[in-house]
C-alpha cells in the first residue's frame, strides 16, 4: 500500500509456493558464494519445512478458504478523547511536508527548540529505527514515535508508525488516532530500522544496482524486466531515482549502523551515482 506494489512480499511467496521460491533463493545464495545480500530467510525455511507452502496448501503467511485469501478486518483506530501537542524533530526526513500534515489533521503543533512535557514527539528516520533517534537525539522516548515519510504522503494509501520498547500506550494511541482522521489507513508497527518500506525498497533498489555494477545486464533491460516480468509499478532504478540515491544510501548506511548486517552494504554503482548526483540509469561513457 506504501510503495504501490501489486502484491507484497508475503503475498508473492504465497502465489509461488515455498516449495518453489525457497529453494530458487537458496540457489542464487549458493551460486553468488553465500553473498549476504541473497541469503534466504529462516521464515521461510521453517514454513517450509512445516508445509505451509502458499496458496496450493491452503496455509502460507496467509490462510486461504477455496483459493480465497483470508484477511481478517483491520482493527478501527483507537479513540482519543483529547490529542497532546505534537512537537516534530527538526531532523525529520520531510519535515516540511509532515508540518503541513499534522497542522492539516487538526493537532496543536510546538514550535520550540525542544517539546513540552506533554507532547507526543515525532521522528522520520531514514533506516534508523526509533529507538536510536530518541537516544541520539535525546528525547523522551516514552513520549517518541516514528513515521515512513520515505513515499510522499499524499501519493500512498496507507501511513506507517513504529513505536519503540517505551513508548506509552496513550502516545502510540494519541499518534494512530491522530494520522487515521482523515481516513487513511494506518498500521503501527514495532520498532525495526528503516520500518518496513524503506528495507523492502532498499534492497530492491540496492540488487538492482549491483546487477548493473556486475555487468548482468543494462540498466534499461533490467528496468524493462523488472516492470514486464513482475509487474512493478516502475523499475527498481526508477524507484531508486522517484525516492532519491542519497535517500537510498542514507537508508542502507544507517539499516547497517543498527543491525550491522552485511546485506544491506551499498552497491558501489549506488554508492557512486549517489555521491555524484548522478541516474541510477547512468551508464558510463
Amino acid at each position: 500500500d506504501q510503495a504501490g506494489f501489486r502484491l507484497g512480499p508475503f503475498e508473492l511467496m504465497d502465489l509461488t509456493a515455498l516449495d518453489v521460491s525457497h529453494p530458487v533463493m537458496e540457489s542464487i545464495y549458493r551460486q553468488y558464494y553465500d553473498e549476504p545480500r541473497f541469503r534466504p530467510s529462516v521464515i521461510t525455511a521453517q514454513r517450509l519445512a512445516a508445509g505451509a507452502l502458499g496458496r496450493k496448501t491452503g496455509h502460507g503467511f496467509y490462510d486461504y478458504a477455496d483459493g480465497v485469501q483470508q484477511v481478517p478486518p483491520e482493527a478501527p483506530a483507537p479513540v482519543v478523547d483529547e490529542l497532546p501537542p505534537v512537537w516534530i524533530s527538526p531532523r525529520a526526513a520531510r519535515r516540511a511536508e509532515l508540518i503541513k500534515l499534522v497542522h492539516t489533521l487538526g493537532a496543536r503543533l510546538e514550535s520550540g527548540a525542544a517539546p513540552s512535557s506533554s507532547a507526543l514527539i515525532l521522528v522520520a528516520p531514514l533506516g534508523f529505527d526509533v529507538t536510536t533517534v530518541a537516544a541520539v537525539e535525546r528525547l523522551d522516548a516514552t513520549r517518541t514515535v516514528g513515521i515512513d515519510l520515505l513515499v510522499d504522503d499524499a501519493a500512498t494509501k496507507r501511513r506507517v508508525l513504529a513505536t519503540n520498547p517505551a513508548t506509552r500506550r496513550d502516545m502510540r494511541e494519541a499518534a494512530h488516532a491522530l494520522f487515521a482522521r482523515d481516513g487513511k489507513a494506518v498500521s503501527v508497527i514495532r520498532d525495526s530500522g528503516g520500518f518496513v518500506t524503506q528495507r523492502v525498497v532498499g534492497t530492491i533498489v540496492n540488487i538492482a544496482a549491483d546487477m548493473c555494477q556486475q555487468r548482468v545486464c543494462s540498466p534499461a533491460d533490467l528496468e524493462t524486466a523488472v516492470r514486464l516480468g513482475l509487474g512493478y509499478p516502475r523499475g527498481p532504478l526508477a524507484l531508486g531515482d522517484l525516492y532519491g540515491p542519497t535517500n537510498m544510501l542514507e537508508v542502507l548506511f544507517n539499516l547497517q549502523t543498527v543491525y550491522g548486517d552485511p546485506r544491506y552494504r551499498p552497491s558501489p554503482w549506488l554508492r557512486r551515482r549517489g555521491a555524484l548526483g548522478l541516474s541510477l540509469m547512468h551508464e558510463e561513457e
